[in-house]
């Protein structure tokens, strides 16, 4: 059987972690990808990773490039392509210089595999995929941002801090925009499928919640000199399986919604389902006034910053 084929734009950290996860789960054969100056630092990375299979069995093959030929035909492409954020930027800053990278990026991943699945994790997260749906004219299934998957995350992982239990039976979803106004929706979060309203405090849910909305920032501080990439790389990882294995998962990521929600023509964390047909649908449920508003609040965050890319 042929394998899969995955091209990972950006062999910085989170790429570098993607390819490694991408390799043990076996989900195909990776290639790192990277402009002609770093070529050496993925084709290293891709060496390595080449290394350690031995030791844990897979067989995955893992390569690095900066020639666009080689991505040629791939199934997936998950673009972390882009300046990190540094202590002080929030997302938005970023904007000007990955803009101009992520349109090239959509440029040359439309010429090479026009039929592929795209992942984007570039920040501002909002934006880039928005700029990548726009330039490449890709139909909305085949692409997604990686926005609620991480966000969800780390809500569950601090609400299984809270409570001593363990996050494999925390259930909860974030969703909105990837950034300070994102809507964590705790009234659905349970724990073993007990409501967390039950467990936690009014008070302490509240802070749960924002220390979720700004959990990229704390961990860009602590850092000093970069952003996360452990869990955005398995993020990334848990989406692109879905698609590959067809899995139907449930994950809030930011597809583009006509009418959901009562969003129009935007991509925005919601409840979608991943399968072999790409964003298959999304998942919509009745949401509470102040949800509502807060869903609104974090809709004009995202047409801010759409607007200001020109698209």
């Amino acid at each position: 059987m042929k394998r899969n084929k995955i091209a990972l734009i950006g062999g910085g950290q989170i790429g570098g972690n993607i390819a490694l996860l991408a390799a043990q789960k076996e989900l195909g054969d990776i290639i790192i990808f990277d402009i002609p100056n770093a070529e050496g630092m993925v084709k290293g990375k891709a060496l390595d990773i080449m290394q350690l299979r031995p030791h844990d069995g897979y067989d995955a093959h893992i390569s690095g490039t900066s020639n666009w030929e080689d991505v040629k035909d791939a199934s997936v492409f998950i673009i972390t392509a882009g300046i990190p954020r540094k202590p002080g930027m929030n997302r938005e800053d970023l904007l000007e210089i990955n803009l101009g990278i992520m349109k090239d990026v959509a440029e040359n991943i439309k010429e090479q595999a026009p039929n592929s699945f795209v992942v984007v994790i570039s920040n501002p997260l909002d934006a880039m995929v928005y700029a990548f749906y726009k330039v490449s004219g890709f139909p909305k299934n085949q692409v997604v941002g990686m926005a609620g998957a991480l966000d969800s995350a780390r809500f569950r992982t601090f609400i299984a801090m809270e409570t001593g239990c363990s996050v494999q039976d925390v259930s909860c979803m974030v969703l909105g925009g990837h950034g300070d106004t994102m809507v964590p929706i705790t009234r659905l979060a349970t724990v073993g499928g007990v409501p967390l309203t039950n467990l936690v405090s009014e008070k302490r849910l509240e802070e749960i919640e924002n220390r979720t909305r700004f959990a990229g920032g704390e961990i860009v501080k602590l850092f000093g000199t970069g952003s996360a990439y452990y869990a955005p790389a398995q993020s990334a990882i848990e989406m692109a399986e879905s698609y590959l294995r067809d899995k139907k998962r449930v994950i809030p990521c930011a597809s583009l919604c006509e009418g959901e929600f009562g969003i129009e023509g935007y991509f925005i964390g919601v409840p979608s389902v991943i399968g072999s047909g790409g964003v298959e649908r999304i998942l919509e449920f009745d949401i509470l006034n102040e949800e509502k508003q807060a869903l609104s609040n974090t809709l004009d965050a995202v047409k801010k910053t759409v607007k200001e890319t020109g698209l």
